[in-house]
């Protein structure tokens, strides 16, 4: 499968039924995710398998994941958001 393919499939499966996800994951794919290391590519595929309420959770920092992996990609696209 092509990098395009791929990637086609990441962008659709990161929309999610939330707006306020939306506007976090679609950008954050399309302009940082290419950038990372692969082991933090795999971590952004973990997380968008994960439940849009968990997710929006997190985003909102009224929770954290318990898987470390989790939590570093959050942290990653919450300080593109939210820099320092």
């Amino acid at each position: 499968m092509s990098d395009k393919t791929e990637f086609n499939r990441l962008w659709w499966h990161s929309r999610r039924g939330m707006l306020e996800l939306d506007v976090l994951l679609i950008p954050f794919l399309e302009e940082a995710y290419r950038d990372l290391p692969a082991e933090d590519q795999a971590r952004y595929h973990k997380l968008i398998t994960c439940e849009d309420t968990d997710i929006f959770e997190w985003f909102m920092q009224r929770s954290r994941p318990e898987d470390p992996d989790l939590q570093r990609i959050v942290n990653i696209i919450l300080k593109r958001v939210q820099p320092d």
